[in-house]
This record gives structure tokens, sequence and C-alpha cells, in this order.
């Protein structure tokens, strides 16, 4: 099955305490698609970039095996940036700069390669913009995951209750689930949810794991304890990218295969948050995110004998 990603592709400058980058290769459909590409998942983006975007990371990308004709270039313009400071804990951050730059006036174009297009992933763009995506495909995809935040809850609610009414799958964290919900339990947010149009609700949780909720079922996943963590920029994108792959790759959407399929996401973002940007994940191969997976069983398996 093709993965078509729908949002940004940027440039990050990020500090933590273990330290700085300049200007780095980030963006949401960046981080996605190249989750897919470890799991060998035909995928392709829709985006703008400036013409300060380089060609070498078009390059990069394309030589993964994702498909790039979507990436619109604006010579004259520049490409979305944002820099951002961690505080020690790594869950809290400080944005310092957002240059919205060509993503301002972004008029997505899906290339006839990337009409057929079975699973739909729409990252964190304005729902607008998200809605304007499904209107231009010619099919509309067997599954569409929707991935939004509380910005847009806040200055674009009406739109945003259009498009999570035509979405399958909604990715968001406890936050936004109580905030779109109006309810503190998230059980309880995630049925209000289901009400609105999506089958499956995942809230993420950040270091504490993640729930997928479906008809009245519950899975829980807990965040893999790790020796190294370095930035957490793109781990929620990771995880999106690991999440969506593994279904085009069983091409099935039971509770049970999403279930499996948020550990690979998990298990996945694991990976992201240990070196800078989307260093590692351009390095990790689909044998490491086996035996990652593996520790995710030994983590969660056990036998009690009362």
């Amino acid at each position: 099955m093709k993965l078509l990603v729908v949002g940004s592709v940027a440039f990050d400058a990020i500090e933590t305490p273990f330290g700085k980058t300049d200007k780095i290769l980030g963006g949401a459909a960046t981080y996605i698609t190249l989750a897919s590409s470890v799991l060998n998942v035909e995928s392709g983006i829709v985006s703008v970039v400036g013409g300060d975007f380089l060609q070498s990371d078009l390059d990069m990308l394309s030589g993964r095996g994702v498909n790039i004709e979507g990436i619109e270039v604006i010579k004259e313009g520049k490409t979305f940036f944002w820099s951002g400071k961690y505080h020690n804990d790594l869950n809290s951050r400080d944005t310092l700069v957002t240059e919205v730059n060509v993503l301002e006036h972004f008029d997505p174009k899906i290339p006839e390669s990337m009409q057929d297009a079975e699973i739909l992933l729409l990252g964190n763009l304005h729902p607008g913009v998200q809605l304007s995506v499904l209107e231009k495909m010619k099919n509309r995809p067997k599954l569409v995951i929707l991935d939004t935040m509380n910005f847009w809850m806040d200055s674009a609610m009406d739109i945003l209750l259009q498009m999570i009414a035509k979405t399958d799958v909604i990715s968001i964290n406890d936050e936004e689930a109580r905030q779109l919900s109006g309810e503190y339990s998230l059980v309880k947010a995630a049925k209000k949810i289901h009400e609105l149009g999506p089958q499956f609700v995942i809230i993420k949780k950040g270091e504490h794991g993640a729930l997928l909720f479906h008809e009245g079922k519950i899975f829980a996943i807990p965040a893999l304890p790790l020796e190294e963590v370095f930035d957490p920029t793109g781990a929620g994108d990771t995880f999106a990218g690991g999440f969506a792959a593994y279904l085009a790759k069983k091409e099935d959407f039971s509770f049970e295969t999403m279930k499996s399929a948020l550990i690979v996401g998990s298990a996945m973002a694991s990976f992201t948050v240990e070196k800078f940007g989307t260093e590692k994940l351009q390095q990790v191969t689909e044998a490491e995110i086996v035996a990652r997976i593996q520790n995710f069983k030994d983590l969660t398996t056990f036998e009690v004998q009362v």
C-alpha cells in the first residue's frame, strides 16, 4: 500500500541540555517518510520549501524511495524554520523562533503518481489545508490519519471539527484530547472524540507511552526507558510514520493490527530521540527495529500466579 504524507518539510535549530545545532533538516513530513522508508513502504510527500532548501536533502529522501514530486520549490521564498530550546526534563520547551515563510500560503498539489495512495496521513497543518487535500484526492483513501494540535483548537475549531468528521484515525496528546472533548478522564475524552467521527483515537502521553481507543476497547503501551535521550524533536511525527507505515505494510486496519502498529511507531520514535534531528532515523535498520520491538515485549510481558 502507498502512504501519502502532507505536512511540513523544514529547517530546525535545536538546543537541549546536551548540545545545540545550527539549521538542520526537520519537518513532520520528513520524519514520517523517513520512518516509513525504514520499513520499505512506498511513500510520497506533498509540501512546499523555499529556494534555500538543500538539494542534498531532497536527494537523500528520494534515495530512500520517498516520492518527492509533490514537494513544491518556491525559488524566491524561504523554507519554514523553527528554533526551540528544551528544558532539563526534555518534556517542556520554549519556542525561540517560528518563521512560517513559504508554508503560509501552502496550496497542496497532489501528483498523479500519488493519487492512488490508500493511506493519507495529514500532518499538523491548518485544518482548512488538510480538508483541501481530501477534496483534491480523486478517490477517498481507505484510511485517513489526522494529526492536529491545540493551536488549531484555539484558532480554527469550526474547520477542525469538519476535518475530524472525515477522519478515521486521530492522533493527539493528552492535553489536546482534554481540550477537544472537555473531559479530564482520557477514557471519557476518547468516547467524546469518537462521536466527532474517528473510529480510532490515539492519545499520546509523551514519556508515559500512548493509548489506543476503538469501540470501547483500550490498548495501552509504555514508552521504552532509554539510556540516551538527546533530542525529542520529531518523536511524535516518527511515531505517526512508523504507525502508518506498518498498516501500509500489513494492508490491514483492524484493531489488532493497529495495536502492533502502535508498538512499531513507539519503537521507531525511540530511535529518533537518541540523536539530534533526523540523524539517527537515517541510520536505523529494519533489524534494529525488530530488536527494539522485542525490548517492548520483554518490558510488558509477564505471568502472575496467585
